[in-house]
């Protein structure tokens, strides 16, 4: 059976470039898709969080304006399944990544708020490349590779090949304006292969056993990749 840890950030808000908090947290269709159809494919399904602190999921995420109604539905239904994890997850701290085939990390806005600098974060990513497991993050959840540093300070996935959030959607979302750093270009500025698809579309990259989805759209073959690499 294989067996993943869902890293979700732990932040509630995002702060923005003057200094306002933004309501933020974790992108409910990127958990829920995920979430649901790595479940259904059978794999054991830990989730983490920095400090064990329950995850708040982005209230943009489930506005019926944004989503649609039956989606916020289904949404809400799910996440009432998994209640009991969300309410008690694991301390990031605490993670074995040898007890996991993959590591999974969905965005919302909440991992440019805490996970692009939390050292837990970086320690079970280097572990992760270290050892070939699959790492999987989508939308913002790229924030969360900015973490990982090799003991030199440098960034470990300089000149690898991702996709992430692109400054064309945060344009589009009107969260670039106030934003204090574009995911896509700080990705690029450290030396990544960014790579792009159309915007809101679904788009994954693959290099190697980093496979990173562009948007929320990319969360189910992004999951799809996974456990196709899984097998």
């Amino acid at each position: 059976m294989c067996k993943i840890v869902i890293v979700l950030s732990a932040a509630s808000t995002w702060t923005r470039a003057d200094g306002s908090k933004y309501p933020s947290g974790v992108w409910a269709e990127e958990l829920v898709v995920m979430h649901e159809r790595l479940a259904k494919a059978g794999c054991e399904l830990a989730i983490a969080t920095p400090g064990g602190v329950p995850p708040t999921i982005d209230p943009h995420s489930m506005d019926p304006k944004v989503v649609g109604q039956e989606n916020v539905d289904h949404f809400r239904k799910y996440l009432d399944s998994i209640a009991g994890s969300l309410k008690r997850p694991l301390v990031l701290a605490e993670i074995d990544t040898s007890r996991y085939d993959a590591v999974v990390i969905p965005g919302g806005h909440g991992p440019v708020e805490d996970l692009y600098k939390d050292p837990d974060m970086g320690r079970i990513l280097a572990e992760a490349d270290r050892d070939g497991k699959i790492i999987a993050p989508v939308c913002h959840g790229q924030a969360a590779l900015l973490a990982a540093k090799n003991e030199r300070g440098e960034w470990l996935f300089r000149g690898r090949r991702l996709t992430a959030f692109s400054d064309e959607e945060e344009v589009e979302l009107g969260t670039a304006d106030n934003a204090p750093w574009l995911l896509a270009k700080t990705l690029r500025d450290l030396g990544a292969q960014y790579e792009k698809g159309p915007n809101w579309a679904a788009f994954v990259v693959q290099d190697g056993h980093l496979l990173s989805g562009q948007n929320p759209a990319s969360t189910a073959p992004l999951a799809d990749a996974v456990l196709a690499q899984l097998a």
